[in-house]
């Protein structure tokens, strides 16, 4: 039977979606227009202006980093970290119960979803750091320019390794969310990724 607008109800506010799609193009725009995946890419195009679009998509994560933590606070009830920041123990009994197919769904995040949206943001918060230590320890710029201009080859070296360490960790993370996300989407038969786009999920 298919579910009505009137058996859904609001869970997602719009800022929070928007923020979720603008963190995904954002990322995936910053990931895609650096490192070593496309450098034949790079050789066709201008190799600063790929630079300049990786730079302003890691200055734009930073600043929905920055809403999101506000958000987590001052955000409608299911967009607060107080509705979705569990012990570890209710995390691994629900994690649990997610294998054993006995998983209770949550109208707002689970407590393995709500991990994960923490792991996710602590992860993307250390590429942003890192991103901003490069540029400014191997370029001279960004705000960290005055604590790491004309770093030594070693500490530039050293630091990118951090920074593309801390990338790739993360879209495995978000690998893993997908992952989550379709399961759940299956165990509980309910369209996850609508209700991230409308905001509205079964009642």
């Amino acid at each position: 039977m298919k579910t009505t607008d009137s058996q859904e109800v609001p869970v997602w506010d719009p800022l929070l979606r928007m923020f979720h799609w603008m963190l995904l193009l954002g990322f995936s725009t910053a990931y895609l227009s650096q490192g070593e995946l496309f450098e034949g890419l790079q050789e066709r195009l201008d190799g600063e202006l790929l630079q300049l679009v990786h730079v302003w998509a890691g200055y734009i994560i930073a600043g929905l980093l920055l809403f999101r933590l506000l958000w987590g606070f001052v955000g409608p009830i299911h967009a607060r970290f107080s509705d979705f920041v569990r012990r570890p123990g209710e995390v691994l009994v629900y994690l649990r119960d997610v294998l054993t197919l006995r998983a209770r769904r949550y109208l707002g995040h689970n407590p393995a979803g709500g991990a994960m949206i923490l792991t996710l943001l602590l992860s993307l918060t250390v590429t942003i750091v890192s991103g901003l230590a490069l540029y400014a320890a191997d370029q001279g710029l960004g705000p960290l320019a005055a604590l790491l201009a004309e770093s030594s080859d070693t500490t530039v070296h050293r630091i990118k390794e951090a920074h593309e360490l801390a990338a790739d960790g993360t879209l495995l993370l978000v690998f893993g969310h997908l992952i989550g996300v379709v399961w759940e989407s299956l165990l509980h038969r309910e369209n996850l990724v609508r209700a991230m786009i409308t905001g509205r999920k079964r009642a």
